[in-house]
């Protein structure tokens, strides 16, 4: 079963990932919720797992804050990590990617996409 952790400043869209995983065919184990960066890497010190979506912009500590904070955490290093973001701009995008994400999905996003991003790196 595959442990992921959601980061996202609104509960909402965490609730709504939480269901479209569900909705997807794989294997998932308990999920867990981060508000911002700061708060998920106290959650991946207490709870390591096996997936990571993140949102970019959030308060206190945003997600390209929190690939860069957890880039020497032996924890994590092989945990696959997407974006979920409603971030126009490529440059963040891509610095993202560079900062180790495995990926990113625009919102608004529908099941379909998530599912299609995650086959193959799960």
């Amino acid at each position: 079963m595959l442990d992921v952790l959601i980061v996202d400043d609104s509960a909402a869209i965490r609730k709504i990932l939480q269901r479209v995983l569900r909705q997807t065919d794989l294997p998932i184990g308990q999920v867990y919720e981060a508000g911002d960066g700061q708060e998920a890497i106290d959650r991946l010190k207490e709870q390591p797992v096996g997936l990571i979506l993140s949102d970019i912009n959030m308060p206190r500590m945003d997600g390209l804050q929190f690939l860069s904070s957890i880039r020497d955490m032996e924890s994590v290093k092989k945990v696959p990590i997407i974006m979920i973001t409603t971030e126009g701009s490529q440059g963040k995008v891509m610095e993202a990617v560079q900062l180790g994400a495995a990926g990113y999905v625009r919102k608004p996003f529908t099941a379909e996409q998530i599912k299609e991003k995650l086959t193959g790196l799960v």
